[in-house]
């Protein structure tokens, strides 16, 4: 394994800045930096609503992925090396494209997953995700090269991201299809090796931006500056769950926590458990579901609606585990829109005398990342799924949350409980139905009519 590059600035100047935290600007307008993923992000951008409008009406620019190094690996073993880790089929897979991989332990939960490019046809680049393979790479036995290198990741996402992203560049990207991947110059950092790929997780047109580390904050001020003129909002972490919620997206970390959490020898390891969130990893964790049962914060490929990926045409971790559970699924992930007057309960009882119920934060309680929440969720008094993250969606103006629930109550339309609190503290019981998934109604990405997007690019 090679080393990691760190070839980080502490200080730039962007657009008159002089100070930059971590991969973007110290904008002075933004009062609130926070540490999330080991490095510091911006926590409120622009404003919690308008932010949370922004892939709907404008666009928004995010680092909230950025920390978490891209892992390299390479060599003639390396595409077998991820087959017998995840389980999509990685062999019918074009050159310089993009794959959601999704890697599970031995009891089948999904222990990690990120997105990854095939850079060439030994050479494949995984970002934003948990150092499993890494963890697993000597029990595999495959002579396999692995590097890290620390990278920006932004998120360019809404209606009119390709604009932004043409002005930024001053040149047509409509010829960039969903989750493919090309190089692109940014006026002013010509010496950066950067590339756009076309993903996201708004549930909308999205794009991503990667690059090395130390250009971050001269890339995000560039893409600032280029979006102003359409919209653009610096969304934070606060608001950041929002759009995995409407746009149906569950993630590690967020709305279930990843398998690697449970395994003691990853979370003892001196280098991969060094960094892992201390609320998240041997604490009490919170919801109305036992604060120790862990098993409820984690979830399978067929429970967050992703079982299409599996393929069993070949040798995995998990693999006895998921075939079991693909012969007899047992619950899947929907949205619950929450009862408004329930919700108003809530709020009353914090001008009431006694206990009060457990409050809430907007737009997102437990504030992000929350993978670690875990409510109940019952019917006619019997448990029937778990619900994660509350979210209160400013566009549709409803409390919302993903819920893995069963299969027979999994239709729209159905009325269940949701246990809102912690547990062994006073439990409101929440009226919710099941509804859409996922519940953001515009097109998503890989349908957007791009042709429909007037040009950014500035007539010369």
């Amino acid at each position: 394994m090679s080393g990691t590059d760190n070839a980080v600035g502490s200080e730039v100047s962007v657009a008159g800045l002089t100070a930059a935290i971590h991969d973007v600007p110290a904008y002075p307008e933004i009062p609130t930096y926070l540490n999330i993923l080991g490095s510091l992000h911006i926590w409120e951008g622009d404003g919690w609503k308008q932010e949370s409008m922004s892939w709907k009406t404008s666009s928004y620019l995010a680092s909230n992925l950025s920390g978490l190094p891209e892992i390299i690996f390479s060599g003639p073993n390396a595409q077998e090396f991820l087959s017998r880790l995840s389980i999509n089929n990685v062999y019918k897979w074009p050159v310089g494209t993009s794959k959601h991989l999704v890697m599970l332990d031995e009891n089948g939960y999904i222990a990690n997953h990120g997105l990854t490019v095939r850079q060439n046809e030994d050479t494949f680049r995984h970002f934003a995700a948990m150092p499993w393979p890494v963890y697993k790479a000597p029990s595999l036995g495959l002579d396999v090269d692995i590097a890290l290198r620390d990278i920006f990741l932004f998120q360019v996402a809404g209606p009119t991201s390709l604009q932004v992203l043409e002005r930024l560049t001053g040149k047509s990207l409509r010829d960039l299809q969903f989750l493919g991947v090309e190089q692109i110059t940014v006026p002013g950092i010509e010496s950066a090796d950067i590339e756009l790929s076309r993903i996201g997780m708004a549930g909308t047109l999205a794009y991503e931006l990667r690059g090395p580390l130390g250009h971050g904050p001269a890339v995000f001020d560039a893409v600032y500056q280029a979006g102003k003129h359409f919209g653009l909002k610096r969304l934070g972490w606060r608001t950041y769950v929002v759009n995995h919620t409407e746009g149906g997206f569950p993630q590690q970390g967020c709305t279930f926590l990843p398998a690697a959490f449970a395994d003691p020898e990853f979370v003892g390891h001196p280098v991969f458990g060094a960094t892992l969130p201390p609320s998240q990893v041997g604490s009490p964790l919170p919801g109305s579901i036992d604060p120790w049962n862990l098993s409820a914060r984690l979830r399978t490929p067929f429970e967050v609606n992703w079982g299409w990926m599996a393929k069993f045409d070949h040798e995995f971790i998990g693999r006895a585990a998921l075939e079991a559970e693909a012969a007899d699924r047992r619950r899947k992930t929907v949205v619950l829109r929450w009862n408004k007057e329930d919700v108003l309960d809530v709020f009353a009882s914090q001008f009431e005398p006694g206990e009060e119920y457990k409050h809430f934060e907007f737009p997102t309680t437990p504030q992000s990342p929350a993978g670690g929440h875990a409510d109940l969720v019952t019917k006619d008094g019997k448990p029937v799924g778990v619900s994660s993250v509350a979210v209160y969606s400013y566009y549709y103006r409803e409390m919302l949350s993903h819920s893995t629930i069963d299969l027979d109550l999994a239709e729209i339309g159905t009325e269940v409980i949701v246990h809102w609190g912690d547990h062994g503290g006073r439990i409101k019981q929440i009226r919710a139905t099941v509804q859409r998934f996922p519940y953001l109604e515009l097109a998503s990405n890989k349908d957007f009519d791009l042709s429909a997007i007037p040009s950014g690019v500035l007539a010369r």
